[in-house]
């Protein structure tokens, strides 16, 4: 494992504590979409299935284990304890075409044609555009506290660090090639793109995220 691949875990774990804290400490899950949490709990659901058929390293387990409980426990809080401040009308992306689409690519562009493979596919699919309906709910209210702005930003952030990753395996290991990741990595990454602008020139200047109008 380089340093580029463990400060992206690092940043996608930060990601999921900065969440859970602010669902925590507010006590309201207003401006947070749980049709992206749904989604990425399905993405490590079938992503993380080989988990019952092998052991890689403590590291890998333990990392899989805590995507897997935290997403389900974001999405329990969102659903249960904290449903009174949840805001369905906002949260109204169509995320069945996220889903089926991510299911063709799989389908047809798996990596091998077996069913855990089309599944590990279908879950890179998917990560690719899970944010969508956390940045479409974001552009119809036009703005986010900064406590979700740091969220998005760490989650975009960590996928970008797994494209430097990614260079740098193809430039320092022999016949490393994952072209799924790849393009699915650059396609979310890109999604980013105009969160990552407003970031830089408004959060982090100490204003808060909000859409030009």
């Amino acid at each position: 494992m380089n340093i580029f691949r463990l400060a992206g875990d690092l940043l996608h774990l930060g990601s999921i504590f900065i969440l859970i804290a602010r669902l925590q400490q507010t006590k309201s899950c207003a401006g947070i979409s749980l049709k992206t949490q749904c989604l990425y709990l399905l993405v490590f659901i079938t992503r993380y299935l080989d988990m019952l058929l092998g052991f890689v390293s403590v590291y890998n387990t333990l990392m899989k284990a805590f995507f897997l409980a935290s997403a389900g426990y974001i999405v329990y809080l969102m659903r249960a304890p904290l449903k009174a401040s949840y805001d369905k009308a906002l949260d109204s992306f169509r995320v069945e075409f996220l889903i089926a689409g991510a299911a063709v690519f799989a389908l047809v562009f798996p990596h091998k044609y077996t069913v855990l493979e089309i599944l590990w596919s279908f879950s890179i699919y998917l990560e690719a555009v899970a944010i969508m309906p956390q940045l479409f709910q974001m552009t119809r209210t036009g703005e986010a506290d900064n406590i979700t702005s740091h969220y998005v930003f760490a989650l975009g952030g960590y996928r970008a660090l797994y494209i430097v990753n990614w260079v740098y395996r193809f430039y320092s290991e022999d016949d490393y090639a994952d072209y799924i990741a790849w393009v699915a990595g650059v396609v979310q990454t890109a999604l980013f793109g105009d969160f990552f602008y407003i970031y830089f020139t408004r959060v982090l200047k100490g204003k808060t995220f909000k859409l030009p109008v």
